[in-house]
């Protein structure tokens, strides 16, 4: 993390850092840890307090997490406080929150923090209230395309967290932990935050700007063609290229990218390719009201009876059963 003027800031203060952690409906607890357990242990690294963190909600009572657990909060969130972070934790059903109010309270309480993080989901909260405008971002991989639909004047980046001025926005828990230890480094020194990093056996940080890819692939790490070629198909569900193309950019043959996926993968890259569109589409059955025919748009497929027939052979039950199971109208 490059320092910028509101982490110079920070880093200057005389007194504990405060962080104020608003948690919104539907956030997930492993992303809520990994936003606060790196302050607790930077605070025990360094003896002392640094960060004064606490968790707040909108109305003050416990917000329920995606797991269906209620996650406990200090008290109500109060937008006309002041704050050096405020950082908006969000994760499930972000683009549904809409409420006038609430993106007015958290466009108030923005006003008065030094440093303001997106994180996971936070994002489209950031960008309904208009403060992402012209800005760099990023948004967990899942919401990639409709986050840049809904928001166009956002330059939404494929990155584990984005940087711009006072404002940092990550892409989930993983990202979430990176970047808080890239903060605690420019604010404690480097030694301190890989202090930080070992305590939680963490020996694999990764730079803000690597990409997001959305499974651990073996060894991949050792064999970039790997990664960069899954990290096409990802970027590449709704237009689907074929494996030859793929192998192209790679720059291999189309054998030789049939023999990387077999030997680190155990399957054939069309197959793979296959299961990440299905997969994509699951989520959009189960998660958006879109149509089947919508969906099977969505997800690079000719024709609505050619997705339905290929999701029904991946999952066993057809677009219009699996949506009957969520409880959503077909």
């Amino acid at each position: 993390m490059t320092q910028n003027k509101a982490v110079a800031s920070i880093s200057a203060l005389d007194r504990p850092i405060r962080v104020d952690l608003l948690v919104l409906p539907g956030s997930s607890m492993l992303t809520l840890a990994s936003a606060a357990e790196p302050l607790r242990a930077a605070n025990r690294q360094a003896g002392r307090i640094v960060f004064d963190w606490r968790f707040l909600s909108v109305d003050g009572e416990p917000p329920e997490t995606s797991s269906g657990m209620a996650w406990p909060v200090s008290g109500r969130h109060d937008p006309s406080s002041r704050t050096d972070i405020l950082a908006l934790v969000a994760g499930f059903g972000a683009a549904r929150l809409t409420d006038r109010k609430l993106i007015a309270h958290i466009y108030r309480g923005v006003r008065g923090a030094t440093l303001v993080f997106g994180i996971e989901s936070g994002a489209w909260l950031l960008a309904r209230a208009g403060l992402l405008d012209d800005h760099r971002a990023a948004t967990h991989w899942e919401d990639f395309e409709d986050f840049a639909a809904a928001f166009p004047n956002v330059d939404l980046r494929a990155d584990r967290y984005v940087i711009d001025g006072r404002y940092i926005t990550t892409s989930g828990a993983s990202p979430t932990f990176d970047m808080m230890v890239d903060l605690i480094g420019q604010i404690l020194g480097r030694p301190l935050a890989l202090d930080v990093a070992s305590s939680f056996v963490q020996d694999d940080m990764r730079a803000a700007d690597d990409p997001q890819v959305n499974v651990m692939v073996g060894n991949a790490h050792d064999d970039p063609r790997l990664v960069r070629a899954i990290r096409i198909m990802e970027t590449h569900i709704d237009a689907p290229l074929s494996i030859a193309a793929i192998a192209r950019r790679v720059a291999m043959s189309s054998r030789g990218l049939e023999q990387l996926f077999m030997r680190q993968m155990g399957e054939t890259p069309g197959a793979y390719f296959l299961s990440l569109r299905l997969g994509a589409a699951r989520r959009l059955v189960q998660d958006t009201h879109l149509s089947v025919t919508d969906i099977a748009s969505r997800t690079g497929f000719s024709s609505q009876p050619a997705f339905s027939r290929a999701f029904r052979r991946q999952f066993g039950l057809s677009p219009s059963q699996s949506r009957v199971r969520t409880g959503k109208p077909v």
